[in-house]
């Protein structure tokens, strides 16, 4: 069982009706996504072609942000507003297709962007699981 599964568990109260499997999925798919893109701008900036690969660290290094946001508003609870977590969501998403899309581009001659991009994938899928169980 990860820490998440077992902090959203441990909750004291109702989450009122919010897919526990999902909100977990998503926690995890946020910490690991933001990492993968720290990870991956740190990794382009060792790059000797740094210079072109200036978009994909902007993106990594957004992406690494918002999935981080994300992840820390999907694990409070108390005085829960479905209407920022779904713009939260929202906008991880957003920010994930871009950085998935972006270091997708390079995944032929970086291997730090092909695992990113997975990363940036399962994030972005796990947001829209998200959102549809939210309605």
């Amino acid at each position: 069982m990860s820490v998440a599964s077992e902090m959203v568990s441990s909750y004291p109260k109702d989450l009122g009706g919010i897919d526990e499997a999902a909100l977990v999925e998503c926690i995890q798919a946020c910490v690991e996504c933001a990492q993968a893109c720290t990870a991956c701008a740190d990794a382009c900036l060792s790059e000797d072609m740094v210079a072109e690969l200036t978009k994909c660290i902007w993106t990594d290094l957004d992406c690494a942000d918002v999935c981080e946001t994300t992840g820390r508003v999907l694990s409070r609870h108390t005085g829960y507003d479905a209407n920022v977590t779904r713009a939260v969501l929202q906008a991880c998403a957003a920010a994930c297709k871009a950085c998935g899309d972006e270091c997708e581009s390079h995944a032929g001659m970086h291997e730090h962007c092909r695992i990113c991009a997975q990363a940036c994938r399962r994030c972005e899928q796990a947001c829209r699981q998200l959102l549809a169980a939210l309605g």
